[in-house]
């Protein structure tokens, strides 16, 4: 049994990762690991493998080669619920709120089913995240009623309310403002300052490096650069991925 992560122990770490859907090869022998307490961005033109390697992370693929470890555990052939309780929660790209449920409503099931926690517990812990993401003044409205920065927002929450260790981010940038872009990296920023460790995909390049500690760029399912961000889009071929597509 792990002792724990320790200061040079990866908290989350993707080593030789495959994946194939039939015979198409989406991750070529991806390497991966993040740092208790660091923030990683992951950029790359569409269809680097940007989500898949997140979907394996998180459990909801698995991997056609390779292992995930969590803070020194080999979680490679465990399901999404259980490295959900282990301690890694993810966001999509599209916000995916039950819509008939409250906001509050939503991050209790959060809290009861994805951290496994007792009721009384569980609301305590739904409303600490409702709290941090500045929506308990919508907590009894229906999640359908919800804008967009808030329904990013319920997200967050939804994630925050699993008591996460390791917060995998899918460009929760996407479609905001300017002023509402800006309030969202100010509350992720916020996070990494109490020490969550971070994995941010994200299109948006100005708000990214706001946060992040270091840069990976994929293309074509391989990561081709990583390191401080501005000597990773310096690289010559990390300039001919973005050239060669559009950044998601």
């Amino acid at each position: 049994m792990s002792s724990g992560p320790t200061t040079d122990q990866p908290m989350l770490e993707g080593s030789g990762i495959e994946k194939y859907f039939g015979a198409f090869r989406v991750l070529k022998a991806v390497d991966f690991a993040v740092a208790p307490g660091e923030a990683v961005g992951i950029v790359g033109p569409n269809g680097a493998g940007k989500t898949t390697l997140f979907g394996v992370l998180a459990g909801a693929l698995p991997p056609s080669a390779g292992t995930v470890r969590f803070a020194g555990t080999d979680l490679t052939g465990t399901g999404a619920a259980s490295r959900c309780r282990s301690g890694i929660a993810r966001t999509h790209q599209v916000p995916r709120p039950f819509l008939g449920m409250s906001v509050f409503e939503n991050t209790l099931a959060a809290a009861r089913f994805g951290a496994g926690l007792g009721e009384r517990a569980a609301a305590d812990c739904a409303a600490e995240a409702l709290e941090r993401t500045g929506l308990m003044h919508h907590a009894n409205r229906p999640a359908a009623a919800l804008g967009l920065l808030d329904r990013k927002r319920l997200e967050l929450a939804r994630a925050l309310a699993t008591r996460p260790r390791v917060l995998l981010l899918d460009e929760i940038g996407g479609g905001l403002t300017e002023a509402e872009l800006n309030l969202l990296v100010a509350l992720i920023g916020q996070l990494k300052s109490d020490g969550l460790t971070i994995v941010w995909i994200e299109h948006i390049l100005h708000a990214l490096v706001r946060v992040i500690d270091r840069l990976v760029c994929m293309s074509a399912g391989a990561v081709i650069a990583q390191g401080r961000p501005e000597v990773v889009m310096a690289d010559a071929e990390v300039r001919r991925a973005y050239l060669g597509g559009g950044v998601a």
